[in-house]
């Protein structure tokens, strides 16, 4: 009996085919499940081809993701195959709802690859925010800084292999290898969780090196997978702005004009507590709204 397969050619172009990222990283697809059609079929609870118009298979799509209905989403799934260092590695693995499998340093010989830094790729510690990054070094700084890391890694790895010459176990020669070292690891996710994945790791906050790799996932991959749904995802989720209850009621009374409700409002939520020093002591939920008023033009009421 023939299985009549959902096929995306567009992807199956470029399955096995790695895409590079950072210096000695990359992506690959393995393999994939379902596609656009089978977000339209779980949606609709049918066995056929769904609708015949791909204008309304698009606006169920639409409709899904801008309403966040997930489970149709849940019907599809990606398999892919990455070379990451081990520090934004420790961040990837934190989404829980992937199936993995990683390379181990226990039973084999870590990967003889660690990712480098340029001269002028050191970025500054935001002062904003204590997981964050902002701003560069100065290059001829970033070069003593490069130098350093370059002889550090190379002592790291001459250790291990060393202990490994005379025989010590990999499970304890690799204990002080560096997080720069790359891995590797097969990794399978439904879409839903994947858009989820996407959504915080493209986000201008996440890590410059995992945002690098989901950068990749999103735009050559999933693009070419489910063009429809991440046109949606682009629209809905990673070009929208959203709004709490509070801010809508500070951006109604912007709207309206009435500049001294919307302090009020703000007031009311303890967001312009007066500081010692003058001003208004940090709110990161006024800051954050701040940002918002402005990338619409908007006044600010506090300002």
């Amino acid at each position: 009996m023939e299985l009549n397969r959902p096929r995306v050619p567009a992807l199956d172009q470029i399955l096995g085919a790695p895409f590079k990222v950072l210096d000695d990283g990359l992506v690959r697809v393995v393999d994939y499940m379902g596609d656009d059609q089978a977000v339209v079929q779980a949606a609709r609870v049918s066995y056929g081809d769904g609708t015949k118009k791909t204008s309304d298979d698009r606006g169920l799509i639409r409709y899904l993701l801008r309403h966040r209905h997930t489970t149709p989403f849940e019907m599809c799934s990606l398999k892919l195959h990455v070379r990451v260092p081990m520090d934004a590695w420790r961040q990837w693995i934190r989404h829980r709802t992937a199936s993995v499998n990683e390379t181990s340093t226990r039973y084999s010989i870590a990967i003889d690859s660690a990712q480098t830094t340029g001269p002028d790729q050191w970025r500054l510690q935001a002062t904003d925010n204590k997981q964050g990054s902002s701003g560069w070094l100065d290059t001829s700084a970033g070069q003593v800084l490069s130098q350093a890391e370059a002889h550090f890694q190379n002592e790291a790895r001459r250790v291990y292999n060393e202990r490994l010459e005379h025989g010590i176990a990999r499970e304890q020669a690799r204990k002080d290898l560096p997080l720069c070292t790359y891995t590797e690891a097969y990794w399978k996710m439904d879409l839903h969780n994947l858009l989820h994945f996407l959504a915080l790791r493209m986000d201008p906050h996440a890590q410059q090196e995992i945002r690098d790799y989901a950068t990749v996932i999103g735009e050559e991959i999933v693009a070419r997978w489910v063009p429809l749904t991440w046109e949606a995802f682009q629209d809905y989720r990673l070009g929208s702005v959203v709004f709490s209850r509070i801010e809508h009621e500070i951006m109604a009374a912007v709207g309206a004009g009435d500049l001294e409700k919307a302090r009020r409002v703000a007031t009311e939520a303890g967001w312009l507590k007066p500081s010692r020093k003058g001003g208004y002591v940090r709110n990161r939920e006024r800051a954050e709204l701040t940002r918002k008023l402005r990338q619409l033009n908007l006044t600010v009421p506090w300002e």
